[in-house]
């Protein structure tokens, strides 16, 4: 029989990842209490000290694009400010 992998939230991830974070329990005592493997608790552990889960990326990205869209709309306002002068001086 195909066994498929459980897939956990990001919510649970960060959950677990946090209680590595603070120290209060070992990798080992958090595996067992939470019947998972302890090297995956230890990746969760870097990912989110590295700021990896989806909601704060999601964040980054939408902001990323926020600016990036006022600084086309700022181009695209100083370009028409630059043919109006250079007209108006009679270049």
């Amino acid at each position: 029989m195909k066994k498929t992998r459980k897939r956990y939230s990001a919510d649970f991830k960060a959950k677990v990842a946090m209680g590595a974070i603070r120290g209060e329990l070992t990798l080992a005592e958090l595996a067992a209490k939470h019947g998972i493997h302890h090297t995956m608790i230890g990746g969760w552990k870097r990912q989110a000290m590295d700021g990896m889960f989806d909601g704060g990326e999601q964040a980054s990205k939408a902001e990323a694009e926020a600016e990036i869209e006022k600084l086309h709309a700022k181009i695209g306002q100083l370009l028409v400010e630059r043919d109006f002068l250079a007209k108006a001086s009679g270049r």
